[in-house]
């Protein structure tokens, strides 16, 4: 069996460094066909000197990493999605942030990719419109994120959608999960960022702690398994052994547990429905003191009720969700607004931001560009007040 050519979108990231480890666990099953990068010509030029793909590619336009002989680079804003449409290659891992992993996403639909998906803003964002493209193609998305891959792994056992009842989501919590609300909207960047159970990127980190995460993976589970919101729960569980559980008719509740260990989605969402030897260590039954579960508090973390409300408002509500989120996230990081005026922000974004229906994908990208607009120069005049 020849192995399987892989497009690492994003390889310098988290995702895409332990998409790297899981195929050099595994080489005669994965190969190491392209790998793509921002704007750091370092570390692109480290990850292509230590896997010697056939392509590199990064983002910015006039970069001159230091490549290997046999390795051709590609450029600019159209890599990632030149990349993603390669012949050669067999399965692309989309683990770019933002909105601009999307016509890297519609291009490796149309070129009938395998496609693992660590990028949740395609999805929400992009709702039935990418949901569409994804029929028209004949392409599928295997989950990346611990929560989805952990559904999409429940319902391997259910023969008919009909017999699922709900799909309830895990959070951690973050570490603010026992904090008052008042010491929550004071919270510094530091605290945000010192997630309890997870090593992740500053954004997603932020996110985490204020349960926005979770609100994005509500809507994007929505879209993912076309699930409606009220038959979808979120569950808070410290210890995120359980990553996530599907509730059927009859009252049973299938649940995926592992440790917190991000290979273990990545590697299935390559290898499913085949399972192979992993990486990543298994859980230790005898260490495990508890299983802890308890309902997530709107009040202390708006964030996440906000997300159910721009999934009843439908449309592009969800596209303003998330660019309000970004907009607000890097705010925060930046020291220009409190830790609780993130939810305050996606709040004020969908109350006086146009909601329009989701007719294709300049509607996406022209309601990121106004809300993104709309939030940065509301935050930079009450900066200046």
């Amino acid at each position: 069996m020849n192995p399987m050519k892989l497009a690492i979108l994003g390889a310098s990231g988290s995702i895409g460094r332990q998409t790297l480890s899981v195929a050099e666990a595994h080489p005669d099953r994965f190969s190491v066909c392209a790998v793509s990068v921002g704007r750091n010509e370092e570390a692109l030029a480290a990850i292509a000197a230590r896997h010697k793909p056939a392509y590199a590619g990064i983002s910015e336009a006039n970069a001159k990493p230091a490549l290997p002989a046999g390795t051709t680079l590609l450029a600019g804003s159209d890599a990632n999605a030149a990349l993603a449409a390669l012949d050669e290659v067999d399965a692309v891992v989309i683990a770019i942030p933002g909105m601009e992993a999307i016509h890297a996403l519609l291009a490796a639909a149309r070129a009938k990719k395998r496609i693992a998906i660590a990028n949740k803003e395609c999805l929400v964002c992009g709702g039935d419109f990418v949901r569409r493209e994804m029929a028209r193609f004949g392409a599928k998305l295997y989950p990346i994120d611990s929560e989805q891959s952990a559904i999409f792994q429940c319902l391997q056992g259910i023969a008919d959608p009909e017999e699922v009842s709900r799909l309830i989501l895990t959070a951690s919590g973050g570490p603010f999960r026992t904090w008052p609300k008042d010491a929550i909207a004071d919270a510094k960047p530091e605290q945000a960022l010192a997630h309890p159970s997870w090593r992740m990127g500053k954004k997603i980190t932020v996110d985490s702690a204020s349960l926005v995460n979770k609100g994005l993976e509500v809507i994007e589970a929505h879209f993912l398994f076309g699930v409606p919101a009220e038959r979808i729960a979120v569950a808070i569980h410290p210890q995120s052994i359980v990553h996530s559980m599907v509730e059927t008719v009859d009252g049973a509740t299938l649940a995926q547990l592992g440790t917190p260990d991000m290979r273990l989605a990545i590697q299935y969402a390559l290898t499913c429905p085949q399972r192979i030897e992993s990486p990543a260590a298994p859980l230790d039954w005898g260490k495990l003191a508890q299983l802890t579960f308890e309902m997530p508090d709107g009040d202390r973390f708006p964030g996440l009720p906000l997300a159910y409300e721009a999934l009843r408002m439908g449309g592009t509500a969800p596209v303003v969700y998330n660019a309000a989120d970004e907009v607000a996230v890097a705010a925060f990081l930046d020291g220009a607004i409190r830790f609780g005026e993130i939810a305050a922000w996606i709040a004020s974004a969908l109350e006086h931001t146009p909601v329009t229906p989701l007719d294709g994908l300049e509607a996406i990208l022209e309601t990121d560009r106004v809300v993104r607009r709309f939030v940065s120069e509301r935050i930079a005049r009450a900066s200046r007040a």
